[in-house]
């Protein structure tokens, strides 16, 4: 007990408010639910959906020139059905190439 009343006569008392200062500090910066820690890393978190905003509206953009540009233009319709669904006119044959190497034998 001598050795607690020491310490705190000379240490605590002369300097309380530094003591109090770096208490304030510490809850502030690490024990507090809004604390230094958790706004850096909800920051992180709000920075990473930002970037996932800016990646789905520019998906958007493009899937949204890709529908005007089949609304307006009839060769863009013939070429997108051309491709994605094999489609071909009376007077054609159509040739699928297929790379075995890409494909599993599972």
């Amino acid at each position: 007990m001598g050795r607690l009343l020491s310490f705190w006569n000379r240490y605590i008392r002369r300097y309380k408010y530094a003591v109090a200062f770096v208490l304030f500090l510490l809850v502030i910066g690490v024990f507090d639910e809004n604390s230094l820690l958790v706004r850096y890393h909800r920051r992180m978190d709000i920075s990473n959906l930002k970037s996932e905003i800016n990646k789905y509206q520019q998906q958007y953009d493009e899937e949204s020139a890709r529908l005007q540009s089949l609304m307006n233009n009839p060769e863009a319709v013939e070429k997108l059905a051309r491709e994605k669904y094999l489609m071909k006119r009376a007077d054609e044959d159509v040739f699928v190439i297929v790379d075995s190497t890409s494909t599993d034998n599972n």
